[in-house]
């Protein structure tokens, strides 16, 4: 997450903005962010593995030039020397381009869109589970998850809320957060969103007398 910054005043505005937002709903609103939804080390290893195999069959025409220079650099030469200088190199190459696939440019180059996005509805709905945004007492929570690496957003809502509310009207709260990750402006975007799902919520559920905050107002910042 190197490319945002979290200050703790751009936190402060996330919890201000839920508190607000909450100020006249009974809905709940719960924010999460994470740096990448998965590891992908599946697809990096074997994006490493694909190179490694390219690198093995590329060096088998130059054979004889390979086995001629180490033939000069070793008096006792024998075949093992061809064979451990093929496994040495070939494992080389695939421990580095593994490492090379941990960029995070690059897995977004050899990981499937589809699998991404996958990985972030997984990963969210794990959380909205975990964090207990399931089981408020009318079942009127929201989450809004923000995956950096794949640039996506999650907006899930309780039964309680997809009653009355409109995808339509989630999508164009998702586009807009998603706009602000792409122009560095997340917490602005964030902050926004939160307060037009305050006012939604409004219209349908407005605040009870007994109503109390079940989650926390602040941003989860996840490791993992």
């Amino acid at each position: 997450m190197s490319k945002f910054k979290f200050k703790q005043n751009d936190i402060d505005k996330i919890k201000k903005a839920v508190t607000i937002a909450e100020s006249k709903t009974s809905g709940e609103i719960a924010t999460a962010i994470i740096k990448e939804s998965d590891n992908y080390a599946f697809f990096e290893l074997l994006f490493a593995l694909i190179v490694g195999f390219i690198y093995f069959f590329v060096i088998m025409f130059f054979t004889d030039k390979i086995e001629s220079i180490i033939k000069q650099m070793f008096w006792d030469y024998s075949n093992n020397y061809l064979l451990a200088f093929y496994g040495f190199s070939t494992f080389l190459i695939i421990s580095l381009f593994y490492l090379f696939a941990n960029i995070p440019f690059i897995d977004k180059l050899i990981v499937p869109h589809s699998i991404m996005n996958k990985k972030v509805n997984q990963r969210a709905v794990r959380y909205f589970m975990e964090s207990g945004v399931y089981n408020t007492k009318d079942r009127t929570g929201i989450l809004i998850f923000i995956s950096i690496l794949e640039k996506r957003v999650e907006l899930l809502a309780d039964k309680g809320i997809n009653t009355k509310i409109s995808q339509n009207e989630w999508d164009s709260i998702v586009s807009h957060i998603t706009k602000g990750i792409k122009n560095n402006e997340i917490f602005k975007h964030l902050s926004d969103s939160i307060l037009t799902c305050g006012q939604l919520l409004e219209k349908h559920f407005p605040i009870q007398k007994d109503d109390k905050n079940e989650l926390p107002d602040d941003i989860d910042i996840l490791e993992k």
